[in-house]
């Protein structure tokens, strides 16, 4: 009689439920946070490949811009339908190591650290990331994105690819996005006829398309447009312009 009494407060015991565990809150939501950027990572990987080599037929800046001002002028043009003064010219202006980098300008980071953050430090590339595949502002998800997108754009993209884009979206005045539309709105020009100096001034407007005319250009920008053309210059005779010519 002992053993059997024995033997089913044993199985009593092993009946018992475990206890549930309790799901910590900031546990929960670090881990679906994790799956989101994760996700957003992958879908940003199959667009990567996929930009490659289809054309983005537009960006999330362009269709805000597209409802807030009911249309934009874009048009696609190949690489070889732009005059390389301009390609030159861009990269002189936003980026003049473009060639010499991975994605990320060290040297700039660090100069842009010590002068107290006034001075921009985005190469190209980071911007091709940020106006194809991401958003506009200042968040840390999106800064994650793009510091994972950027080294990926620059493994599977040609540096003649990644300008070409930058060129077709970035924007050039209020709707007007890329170098076609720009020309022709500013100097009534193909992108192919440019010349060094509406090249140079096209360039001086990129970092702030809606209070600077290409057309009338202010003395600052007439100084920053000769300042870049020098530029454009310079890196066409010492090679930092090979990786895209």
């Amino acid at each position: 009689m002992p053993s059997l009494m024995a033997t089913k407060t044993r199985k009593k015991k092993t009946s018992k439920a475990a206890p549930a565990k309790r799901v910590r809150p900031g546990r929960w939501l670090l881990r679906w946070g994790l799956r989101v950027v994760s996700g957003l990572f992958l879908i940003g990987v199959f667009l990567v490949i996929l930009w490659g080599t289809i054309n983005p037929p537009t960006t999330w800046y362009m269709m805000s811009e597209k409802r807030r001002l009911g249309s934009v002028d874009q048009h696609w043009v190949p690489m070889e339908s732009i005059a390389p003064v301009m390609a030159r010219s861009a990269v002189a202006a936003e980026d003049a190591n473009f060639c010499l980098h991975w994605g990320f300008d060290v040297g700039a980071i660090r100069s842009a650290i010590e002068s107290g953050g006034n001075r921009g430090a985005s190469t190209i590339s980071q911007q091709v990331v940020k106006n194809v595949f991401l958003w506009h502002g200042r968040n840390w998800t999106r800064k994650a994105l793009e510091a994972g997108l950027t080294p990926l754009v620059e493994a599977l993209w040609s540096k003649e690819r990644i300008l070409e884009v930058y060129l077709n979206v970035a924007e050039f005045d209020e709707g007007v996005f890329g170098v076609e539309a720009a020309a022709r709105h500013y100097f009534r020009v193909g992108p192919e006829a440019l010349s060094p100096v509406q090249a140079a001034r096209l360039a001086a407007v990129l970092p702030n398309p809606k209070d600077r005319s290409a057309a009338d250009p202010s003395s600052g920008l007439r100084r920053r447009a000769a300042s870049i053309r020098d530029g454009a210059a310079t890196i066409a005779v010492d090679g930092r312009s090979d990786c895209f010519e």
